[in-house]
């Protein structure tokens, strides 16, 4: 079932397939945002929620953090950076993600408070997230030192400027890899 143009809703025992995938792809590529969401959970009060998201290349995802719940990502398809910002916006870490086949970190877990965005670096990203319900978008804190998701030219302006400052960054000196 959909409820919004980019957000479809599985019901009773999900079963996702290539073609799901691509119908999702298609789904981001007609979208405004550039992105796509299949919920595999049963509505917002659910107390697990998993999610199959899909951002094409010019999708913008304002940097932001969870106040209250961790989560998690599992990049199945495509390649991004999750950046972590300090509370003024400087880049406080990148992280190079891609799917398992890459070499590159194929799962995250995001603390609670930790500001963060993907700079997608594929043509679409395709990636499972994992976070705790029920959801409530006052939970969410987007940071004020970025653009609103309104401000298109300074939204696709954010992205370029974040892209090709972290491009050839590898994160912080001394940070840890598992």
């Amino acid at each position: 079932r959909k409820t919004e143009p980019e957000v479809l809703w599985a019901e009773d025992c999900v079963h996702v397939r290539a073609g799901d995938i691509d119908e999702l792809i298609r789904v981001a590529g007609r979208s405004p945002r550039k992105r796509a969401r299949l919920c595999a959970h049963p509505g917002v009060d659910d107390v697990l929620h998993e999610m199959i998201i899909v951002h094409a290349r010019d999708a913008y995802v304002r940097p932001h953090r969870h106040t209250t719940k961790p989560e998690s990502l599992h990049v199945i398809r495509g390649e991004a950076d999750l950046v972590f910002f300090d509370e003024k916006g400087n880049v406080r870490e990148k992280v190079d993600m891609g799917e398992h086949a890459t070499g590159k970190a194929f799962y995250l877990r995001i603390p609670v408070g930790a500001f963060h965005t993907l700079v997608i670096r594929s043509e679409t990203l395709v990636f499972h997230e994992v976070t705790t319900g029920p959801f409530r978008p006052s939970e969410t804190e987007f940071a004020s030192w970025s653009p609103a998701i309104t401000e298109t030219a300074a939204c696709a302006e954010f992205v370029r400027e974040l892209a090709a400052a972290t491009r050839n960054t590898r994160g912080l000196e001394g940070k840890q890899e598992a």
